[in-house]
């Protein structure tokens, strides 16, 4: 299973003094932070909103600092179910992002494209010429004579 797993950080950005200002710096940090071993992280904006639904800009400034607030997003391959994604995704990043603080916002399954299945099409002739043995009891006649006649 693949998972598509979203991850929000929050951002420190020093000597700043607008919103705009503070989102660029906090992108282009959190880039140099990834690239290269995770450049296919995707980071984007993020949102806040308040207990009563209304939403607030992404970065709050206070003092010329500002703490931005990133969603990271990343595909997960080969995992047993969903909490293993966010684990892998959430380790993978955070290695990388020392003291900046991770939520995994969501896990979604990524829907597999070969959904037909043919029974045995991709292994057929895949096992010519290899050697591969079928039925171990085909060996058995001539591990038997071996034994048989140790000349």
């Amino acid at each position: 299973m693949d998972c598509r797993v979203v991850v929000e950080a929050a951002v420190p950005v020093y000597d700043v003094e607008t919103v705009d200002e503070a989102v660029r710096i906090a992108i282009s940090k959190t880039g140099e932070m990834l690239n290269p071993d995770l450049n296919y992280v995707e980071i984007e904006m993020g949102t806040w909103t308040t207990p009563g639904g209304e939403e607030l800009p992404p970065a709050f400034i206070a003092a010329d600092e500002a703490l931005v607030a990133l969603e990271l997003e990343m595909t997960v391959f080969n995992v047993d179910r969903e909490e293993h994604a966010s684990r892998i995704a959430r380790k993978e990043i955070g290695q990388r992002l020392r003291n900046i603080p991770l939520k995994v916002l969501t896990v979604a399954e990524i829907p597999d494209s070969d959904t037909t299945e043919d029974s045995g099409t991709a292994t057929d002739g895949d096992d010519e010429g290899s050697g591969a043995v079928e039925n171990d009891s085909d060996l058995l006649p001539e591990f038997e004579e071996m034994v048989e006649d140790p000349e």
